[in-house]
């Protein structure tokens, strides 16, 4: 796919982004159709690790003459959105490359592929752990004194929105990474800092999970600190691979004077 020049007046800008989400949309929506007939099997996978959280005699319900295709329609575009995320991702990429220096954007291909791995990643940690552990636990609040019905539409959101939200929460190692890598934010203050991260990865976890379960924060929570611990001994490693470790404390401003010093010193 092709990529813009850096250089364009703000209308041609406006009209790679208009062509870019054209082909995103275009993309989701075909996606979303050629799985719509293969909904009932997707949404018996969404519910497969729920089975023993649940009352053995529990089934999916629907309310209105209109539930069926309203639920339909929003698992297919659940599964169009996660089959056609590498070509989300690249193209959303692809439209902030040209502002990248040639560097810089070396990085790109590898980035989009961390992207894909990590969103899966998320997903599948929340397919697996995640939801059932939650679910688990909200329908044990009510065991004692009521039956759970099982609104087909209202578990069928809650289990979709925890995948996006696992999938896009666990993007944070990248943005640590670069920050860090590009030295936006020194390493060093990201190792200092510790524990105010720690307070904002709570706060993430509380509001990225859409549902009012502790469980699904604290599992979050854990898995955020792991990833974010990892994108720092990564990001330590090719600082200190790349310029040195005295490099671990440098600003933006010392990173940029350093690339200056090696070109002058190149030419």
């Amino acid at each position: 796919m092709p990529v813009g020049p850096a250089r364009m007046p703000l209308m041609d800008h406006l009209g790679e982004l208009r062509r870019r989400l054209t082909i995103i949309v275009v993309s989701v929506l075909v996606t979303a159709v050629i799985v719509y007939e293969a909904t009932p099997a997707l949404i018996d996978l969404l519910m497969d690790p729920l089975r023993s959280s649940l009352p053995p005699d529990f089934q999916l319900t629907i309310f209105s003459v209109l539930g069926g295709f309203t639920i339909r329609f929003k698992v297919a575009m659940f599964f169009g959105t996660i089959i056609a995320s590498p070509i989300i991702i690249w193209e959303v990429m692809a439209f902030f490359l040209p502002a990248l220096k040639p560097n810089e954007q070396r990085w790109v291909v590898p980035t989009v592929a961390a992207m894909v791995v990590l969103f899966v990643l998320g997903m599948v940690f929340c397919y697996f752990v995640a939801t059932p552990a939650a679910i688990g636990w909200m329908v044990e609040q009510s065991a004692d004194f009521a039956a759970v019905i099982g609104d087909a539409e209202d578990y069928l959101n809650i289990i979709m929105l925890l995948e996006i939200g696992f999938g896009i929460a666990f993007q944070l190692p990248l943005v640590i990474f670069y920050l860090s890598i590009l030295h936006i934010v020194p390493y060093a203050t990201f190792r200092a800092q510790w524990r105010y991260v720690y307070v904002g990865l709570m706060v993430l976890s509380a509001v990225v999970t859409p549902d009012a379960s502790p469980v699904t924060m604290v599992l979050m929570f854990a898995a955020l600190i792991g990833l974010y611990e990892v994108a720092l001994a990564v990001a330590r490693y090719v600082i200190a691979a790349r310029d040195g470790k005295e490099a671990l404390k440098w600003s933006r401003e010392d990173y940029e004077e350093h690339e200056l010093d090696k070109d002058d010193d190149e030419d």
